[in-house]
């Protein structure tokens, strides 16, 4: 369950970024839930896609899988520190005005790093159903807190934020590797 938990924080963290910029746009309560639904739909369905792909390599590629878990994991967290800033801007404007397939478009651009996520589960073999929920979750509250604050919660403060989500996706690579070490 740790392992679950230290996945899902920091992709609260990256949600609640997001839903900041959203909120200083003055969302009405329907676009809101509406936004919080969408991020929990793709959120929580994006590691199942995900986690698919890894359990199977993971049969495939057998002891290497953990590796390439870990390295996935370090990738993910390396783009979410040293990425480029502007993108939460762009998706904010397409966020707010979108309807229909776009939605689905942006959505799915929303929750690549829920991708990554889920096929890092699949390698890690992270119980399933727990990991899923919990995304899904933390994706519907932490958007609405984040939408709440948005006018109140600085540039800094958001682009603070998801540089912590790739400082901790960061750590976790190195924090299995010198478990997986010392369990030898």
């Amino acid at each position: 369950m740790a392992r679950v938990l230290a996945l899902v924080l920091p992709l609260g963290l990256d949600t609640f970024a997001i839903a900041t910029a959203l909120g200083m746009t003055r969302l009405s309560g329907a676009q809101r839930v509406r936004i919080s639904l969408l991020f929990a739909a793709f959120e929580g369905g994006m590691p199942v896609i995900g986690l698919l792909v890894g359990a199977g390599l993971g049969q495939v590629i057998g002891s290497w899988s953990e590796y390439i878990a870990i390295a996935a994991l370090a990738g993910l967290g390396g783009y979410m520190l040293f990425g480029p800033d502007d993108t939460d801007e762009k998706r904010v404007q397409s966020l707010v005005g979108s309807r229909g397939l776009a939605m689905v478009g942006l959505g799915l651009t929303v929750s690549l790093d829920e991708l990554a996520i889920g096929f890092s589960l699949g390698l890690l073999n992270v119980p399933i159903v727990p990991a899923i929920v919990l995304i899904a979750a933390q994706a519907f509250v932490v958007s609405q807190v984040g939408m709440a604050l948005g006018g109140k919660v600085s540039e800094a403060t958001r682009a603070g934020t998801e540089r912590l989500a790739g400082a901790v996706l960061l750590a976790i690579p190195g924090i299995l590797l010198i478990t997986k070490f010392l369990g030898r």
